[in-house]
C-alpha cells in the first residue's frame, strides 16, 4: 500500500480553533464523575497527562470524542468540536445526580489554538510535551496537549493544542490555514466525532483504542459493555482506513462497495480537501478491502485510493 499524501502547503504554524469549545467539571468528585461516564481513566488522570476519551451511548454509539485534562486539584477541561457542546453539556448533566461535580460551558474562558511542525515545537520549547497525549503548562499558565503527529516529507510532524487566556497574545507562528490543519488531522488518523456521525459508531470503528482513547481496565460507563464484547469477541467487522481522491468529501457522506452498489460499505468520518484533492476517514466493512473498489456517493462515484494510516491495525483483528 502507498504511503503517500499530497504534499502540506504549510506544515508548520498556527491557527485559532473557533469550532472547538470547553467544557469545565469542577468539584471533588470531577474526575470520579467523568471516570465513571467517558471511556478512559480519569481517576489516574495526572498532571503532566491529557485523555483522549469518548462519550458513548448505552449501545456503545459514540456521541462525541473528545480531550480532558486536568487545570486544578478538583478541575477538568474538556475540549470538544462546539457543534456537540450544548448536547453534550445537557446530557452529562443529566448523570450528575449527587455526585460532588458541576459542569458548565467554559468556551468563553479559553482560547483553543492548533500548532503544528517543527516552529511551532521550538516556539514552545520545553513547554512541548514529547509523547503522545502529554500535557505540559508554559510559562504564563497556558496549556499545551501533544496531538496525534501528522506526516511530511520529513517524516513525523508535531501537532499540539494550545489553551490559553482570551487576552493572552497569538502564538507567534505563521497562520496556519483551517484546510491546512484539517488536512494533517486527516493524515495523524484521527476522525472527531461531527453532528453528522454521533452515534454512528462503537468507538473501535474509529481506532479510537488505537489512539488510546479507550481503556478496556476500568470500571463500568455508558455502553461498557458493548465495547468490551467487540474488542475481546470481534463482534464488529467495520474500521476506519485513510483514502485519497479526486474532489471533495462531506462528514457522514456514504461510501459504497463495486461489487455490491445496493447498499453502503462505509461512512465518511473525516475530510480534508487542498488543491481539488480531497484526504478522508473513513470507517468501511473490512471485507470491502479485500477485493472489488470503494467509491464516495454510489458504486460509480469517485473512487477512493487507499493510503497507509500513520499506526497500525491488528491484522487479527475484526474489531
Amino acid at each position: 500500500m502507498s504511503t503517500s499524501t499530497p504534499n502540506t502547503t504549510t506544515i508548520s504554524g498556527a491557527l485559532r480553533l473557533t469550532d472547538w469549545g470547553l467544557i469545565r467539571a469542577e468539584g471533588p468528585e470531577a474526575a470520579k464523575f467523568l471516570h465513571g461516564q467517558l471511556t478512559q481513566d480519569f481517576e489516574l488522570l495526572g498532571p503532566g497527562q491529557a485523555r483522549l476519551a469518548g462519550f458513548c451511548t448505552a449501545k456503545g454509539r459514540l456521541l462525541a470524542t473528545l480531550i480532558a485534562w486536568k487545570n486544578g486539584p478538583e478541575s477538568i477541561d474538556l475540549a470538544l468540536p462546539l457543534e456537540l457542546l450544548p448536547g453534550i453539556l445537557k446530557r452529562l448533566s443529566m448523570f450528575v445526580l449527587r455526585a460532588k461535580c458541576k459542569l458548565r460551558d467554559a468556551t468563553a474562558e479559553q482560547s483553543l489554538w492548533g500548532l503544528s511542525g517543527a516552529a511551532a515545537q521550538a516556539w514552545l520549547a520545553e513547554a512541548a510535551p514529547a509523547q503522545r497525549w502529554g500535557r505540559q503548562v508554559t510559562a504564563a499558565g497556558a496549556t499545551v496537549v501533544r496531538l496525534p503527529d501528522g506526516t511530511s516529507e520529513a517524516g513525523a510532524l508535531p501537532r499540539f493544542l494550545l489553551a490559553q487566556a482570551p487576552e493572552a497574545a497569538a502564538p507567534a507562528l505563521p497562520e496556519l490555514s483551517a484546510a491546512d490543519w484539517q488536512w494533517q488531522e486527516v493524515q495523524a488518523g484521527l476522525a472527531w466525532v461531527r453532528a453528522a456521525t454521533s452515534e454512528a459508531f462503537v468507538p473501535q470503528m474509529l481506532n479510537l483504542e488505537l489512539l488510546e482513547g479507550v481503556n478496556f481496565k476500568k470500571g463500568c460507563y455508558p455502553g461498557q459493555e458493548i465495547v468490551a464484547r467487540s474488542q475481546y469477541r470481534g463482534t464488529l467487522k467495520r474500521r476506519t482506513h485513510l483514502f485519497e481522491l479526486a474532489g471533495a468529501a462531506q462528514i457522514g457522506q456514504e461510501i459504497f462497495h463495486s461489487e455490491d452498489p445496493e447498499q453502503p460499505a462505509g461512512l465518511v468520518a473525516a475530510a480534508a480537501q487542498r488543491e481539488g484533492q480531497g484526504l478522508l476517514l473513513a470507517e468501511v466493512k473490512i471485507a470491502a478491502l479485500e477485493s472489488g473498489s470503494l467509491h464516495l456517493g454510489a458504486a460509480d462515484g469517485p473512487a477512493l485510493q487507499a493510503r497507509a494510516l500513520p499506526y497500525a491495525i491488528p491484522l487479527n483483528s475484526e474489531v
